[in-house]
């Protein structure tokens, strides 16, 4: 059972929960739990009976699919204050995980067990509207990644995360097969188109890092 202060800490982190009128608030408090989950672990993989739902309170999920050539293409990421629409669909169809959910940095969630959280869906209209809210979220990601995938050249791609990443830390440090991974592509298609950008004078390769050196070049190949 959740003490007072880990349900005020969870209140922030998940402020839909603010919503829950006394009554339920005390059945969280009691069917829930909080987990840590280390950075690399696999919360489910493809195939895994589903035993609960993890609603972040800290950390990033990674949740990607393997195609039968071992090509892996993500689906999306969660985190603070969100959770997983693939697990909740599994729980509430009572299927197997479709997929494979890796938490990519530290995290810490609040877990609630299969069984409550499909009664809960089933008769609190809170928890109905947390799951169509991530129903609505993911879908639009979801149709946005294949989009991409189907529609858009892979160079303009490759070319936009490599400038999304650099916004946030130039030099990106990714390896060539996390960025085939992210989309959906092979780690030597990968290395060839950055090769390409590096002699264009784009971008400079070093050992595990990629630095940016003409954002405005990029831009124009990922509007191709």
């Amino acid at each position: 059972m959740l003490d007072e202060q880990s349900y005020d800490r969870v209140l922030q982190s998940l402020p839909l929960l603010r919503r829950a009128d006394p009554r339920l608030a005390e059945e969280i408090r009691e069917a829930a739990s909080l987990v840590r989950l280390r950075a690399g672990r696999d919360i489910f993989v493809e195939g895994d009976r589903v035993e609960g739902i993890a609603l972040l309170l800290s950390g990033v999920v990674r949740v990607y699919a393997i195609g039968s050539g071992g090509r892996e293409i993500t689906l999306y990421r969660f985190g603070t204050g969100q959770s997983c629409v693939l697990t909740a669909g599994a729980i509430l169809n009572r299927r197997a995980f479709p997929a494979v959910a890796t938490v990519e940095q530290d995290a810490e969630a609040l877990f609630i067990p299969a069984e409550t959280f499909r009664r809960w869906v089933r008769h609190v209209d809170l928890w109905q509207d947390f799951v169509f809210e991530m129903l609505l979220q993911r879908l639009a990601r979801v149709m946005e990644t294949l989009d991409e995938a189907v529609f858009r050249r892979l160079d303009s791609r490759l070319a936009a995360l490599l400038l999304a990443q650099a916004r946030l830390q130039n030099p990106v440090r990714m390896t060539h097969q996390q960025i085939a991974s992210e989309l959906g592509s092979s780690r030597e298609v990968v290395s060839r188109l950055l090769e390409e950008f590096a002699r264009a004078g784009l971008l400079r390769v070093g050992r595990r890092e990629i630095r940016v050196l003409d954002a405005a070049g990029l831009e124009a190949r990922a509007a191709r």
